[in-house]
């Protein structure tokens, strides 16, 4: 049977959850999961519903039935199929280890996405891509020819596709335009050490600090430079007996499972935009569960 889930912002005021419930019921589904939230400081609701059509209503017939509904409290909706797969563009230079975790996740389908190609400046990771029958593109990306390159980057996106884009630790900073064209569409990692350890060896730094956590943060690419709206982070704790190379192997680590989670909830649409931060519910039972275990 087919799983839908709508997701709704709009300003608070009473009687949204009233409407949004008494429609799908009139619709003929069955709420399985259902969060919400009111921002006191914005003023702003968010909700996401997971519901199943029992007497056979399509996407279609339930999207345009919710316009009036929806035009009554002024929201921003959108009704998705949870058994689709998101359409993502992974971005790498010479870091693997976040490309890595993802094709295995994907392999196995523990992500709700399907990895439509690989861009990179670099080619250390081409043959691995390609034994995964993923197309890789490479692109050399200079000062002179980064508006090229990007044109190419973009046409790759829009001729695969993909609904998102994912930076696993490409280490080129985008442009303006891209940030803007793609804006909210474009998920970074990164260490958590910013703004204090900058440049191009901050586990080192942090060990000659004595730092006693390890963090990363994965967030949706601004133009402001890694300082756009947080999706998920995580740390892990370190000790004076560990080595500059202990804080990277463990580091890795982190990365990797912060950007994995952060993906699964955006493919997931558990995530709003909320101004310069975000509101991410929980998953839903079983959107965890993996299509095959190894």
């Amino acid at each position: 049977m087919s799983k839908f889930c709508l997701t709704v912002a709009c300003d608070s005021t009473r009687g949204i959850v009233a409407a949004i419930s008494g429609y799908l019921a009139d619709q003929g589904c069955n709420i399985t999961a259902s969060s919400q939230y009111d921002d006191p400081q914005t003023g702003k609701f968010f909700m996401r519903v997971s519901f199943v059509p029992e007497t056979g209503a399509t996407l279609d017939k339930l999207d345009k039935g919710f316009d009036e509904a929806a035009r009554k409290f002024g929201m921003t909706w959108q009704f998705h199929d949870e058994g689709r797969k998101m359409k993502v563009v992974v971005m790498v230079s010479r870091f693997g280890h976040c490309l890595n975790d993802l094709l295995y996740r994907w392999r196995i389908g523990a992500l709700p996405i399907d990895i439509v190609a690989v861009i990179s400046n670099h080619l250390d990771y081409q043959k691995v891509v390609v034994n995964h029958d993923i197309p890789f593109h490479y692109i050399k990306v200079t000062k002179e020819n980064k508006p090229e390159a990007e044109a190419a980057q973009m046409r790759i996106v829009e001729d695969s596709g993909a609904e998102l884009v994912v930076l696993a630790r490409y280490m080129q900073v985008l442009s303006e335009e891209m940030c803007r064209v793609m804006s909210g569409r474009i998920i970074n990692i990164h260490h958590s050490f910013l703004p204090s350890f900058k440049g191009a060896n901050p586990y080192k730094q942090a060990y000659e600090r004595g730092v006693k956590l390890i963090g990363a943060t994965s967030h949706y690419v601004t133009t402001d430079l890694d300082e756009g709206p947080i999706i998920e982070q995580d740390i892990i704790r370190v000790t004076h007996g560990q080595s500059p190379e202990d804080y990277v192997s463990l580091g890795r680590d982190v990365e990797s499972q912060v950007l994995a989670r952060a993906i699964h909830a955006h493919a997931n649409h558990r995530v709003f935009l909320n101004g310069s931060k975000t509101v991410v519910f929980p998953a839903s039972p079983g959107s965890f569960s993996s299509e095959r275990m190894g």
